[in-house]
Parts: structure tokens; C-alpha cells; sequence
């Protein structure tokens, strides 16, 4: 049920992309600092929310009993950014979800990669800050459901196919090495067909945009850029990318690609 604020339920359209965990959570001990976790062992998505200490080295349990490949950290309490590990940048590296702000060199992981029950914190604002709230959102590839990876661009109208292995339902790409492209999502009902060129952006509040040098085509098993933009497709560019298809697979382990 939604309230009358305008941010959710005001006139106009809107546009809303769910994951769904596992209610109020449970306990997790698994690293030295104790979290609650809602997992979803189906989807392997979790909710992790744990208080700071400030400590180097410090561990968290995610609950996904397999490696992240996307974690997205932040603290409750202050205005600090929303920090993003993504599996293609590595543990030394970080971006920022509520920033256009390219990848940088930033051990908020104490530069140590995730394990398959915990995730590493170093003592800094990003993950670790003491005696404050954080909340986690940890993801892991699923066959035919999910991936997080990367591609180069190749400065071409006719852009990079990025294979997924399913039709894609969700799909946000940045670019790594540009501090002026935000992070662009497109999905499968704006407009329902291709080109799909209607965008919004991850890191502001802009209302929806409709643009050709934004296209690309979702396709039975990936998506293919459409547009030479930077923010896309710039030559020899890494952009990476998160995509989500439009159900889990069974136990035939069959990917999805189509609808």
C-alpha cells in the first residue's frame, strides 16, 4: 500500500524495480562484527545491516554462501556516499552509486575481495564508521537470471553486444573512467520494445529521459549499445554493468531468454 507522497504516489508515472529478501532477518556471526541478515538463497540477494567500529580489518556476514559480486554500503546516520564494490573493479576500487564520480582507488574494502560468507571493512566513512547504523545490499550471479560484469566500448553507433545469457529486465551500466556519466538504467517496459532509449539515472532526481544517443536493444540473451556515447559506448572504455533478468531459474537451470 502506498501513502499520498508525492515522491511515491503523486500524479504522473513511475517507474519501480524490486528485490525481494527474506523478511526482518536473523542473526549472522560470521564476521567480527555481528549483522542482521535477510537473505533470499533463491536470487542470492541479501540485506545486511550491522553497526560500525571503526576498525580495520573488521568483518561482516552476508549470508549468500557464495562470493558477492556487487555490494552496495551505506551508513544510516550521515550524508556520506552510497560506496559500490563491483567484481569487474576489484577490491582496491570503488564508485559511488549517488555520484558520477569514475573509479578511484579506495580501500573502503581494506582492500581484501569478499569471501562467501563475509565482506571486509577498513576503518574509513564509506563501510566502518563507528558506533553508526550501515545497511548492505550484497548480490551474486545466479545462471540466467543475473550478471555483473564489464565490456569495452568501441566508439560505434553499432556498439558492443554484452552477452548475459538471458533476456535482460533490468539493466544499469556506468562507465568507470569517466567523472561526468552517471549511472544510466534502462528496462524491459519503457518502452516495451526496441530501440529502448528511455533512461533514468541512478545517482539524480531527473525525471525520465527519451534518448537516441542513450539506445540500446534488449535481446533474448544480453543487450547490445545502440549509441557511441561515452557514457555507453566510448572507444576502449570499461564500463561496468549490473542485469537482471525477469525470473529466477528453476532446477533444470534453464536461462530464461524470453518472455
Amino acid at each position: 500500500t502506498l501513502s499520498t507522497n508525492t515522491q511515491l504516489n503523486g500524479s504522473g508515472e513511475y517507474a519501480s524495480w524490486n528485490w525481494k529478501a527474506n523478511g526482518a532477518g536473523s542473526a549472522n556471526t560470521d564476521g567480527s562484527i555481528s549483522s542482521t541478515v535477510s537473505v533470499n538463497s533463491t536470487s542470492k540477494m541479501s540485506i545486511v545491516k550491522y553497526t560500525g567500529n571503526a576498525t580495520a580489518g573488521a568483518t561482516v556476514g552476508h549470508g549468500l554462501g557464495v562470493v558477492p559480486a556487487m555490494i552496495i554500503v551505506k551508513v544510516l546516520s550521515t550524508s556520506n556516499n552510497w560506496a559500490v564494490y563491483h567484481k569487474s573493479m576489484g577490491a582496491t576500487k570503488a564508485m559511488y552509486l549517488d555520484s558520477t564520480h569514475a573509479e578511484t582507488t579506495d580501500g573502503w574494502l581494506n582492500n581484501t575481495a569478499p569471501t562467501s560468507s563475509v565482506f571486509s571493512l577498513s576503518n574509513g566513512n564509506y563501510g566502518n564508521t563507528s558506533g553508526n547504523t550501515h545497511i548492505a545490499y550484497c548480490f551474486a550471479e545466479v545462471d540466467g537470471y543475473s550478471k555483473f560484469s564489464s565490456y569495452k566500448g568501441n566508439g560505434n553507433a553499432n556498439g558492443a553486444f554484452i552477452y548475459t545469457g538471458f533476456k535482460p529486465s533490468f539493466i544499469m551500466v556506468k562507465n568507470t573512467q569517466q567523472s561526468s556519466d552517471s549511472w544510466f538504467i534502462w528496462d524491459n517496459k519503457r518502452p516495451a520494445y526496441n530501440q529502448t532509449q528511455k533512461y533514468l539515472l541512478a545517482n539524480a532526481s531527473n525525471a525520465e529521459a527519451d534518448g537516441v544517443d542513450y539506445g540500446i536493444d534488449i535481446l533474448s540473451n544480453g543487450f547490445k549499445a545502440r549509441a557511441a556515447t561515452g557514457a555507453l559506448n566510448n572507444n576502449n572504455e570499461t564500463m561496468v554493468y549490473i542485469a537482471f533478468g525477469q525470473s529466477i531459474v528453476g532446477t533444470n537451470n534453464v536461462p530464461c531468454t524470453a518472455f
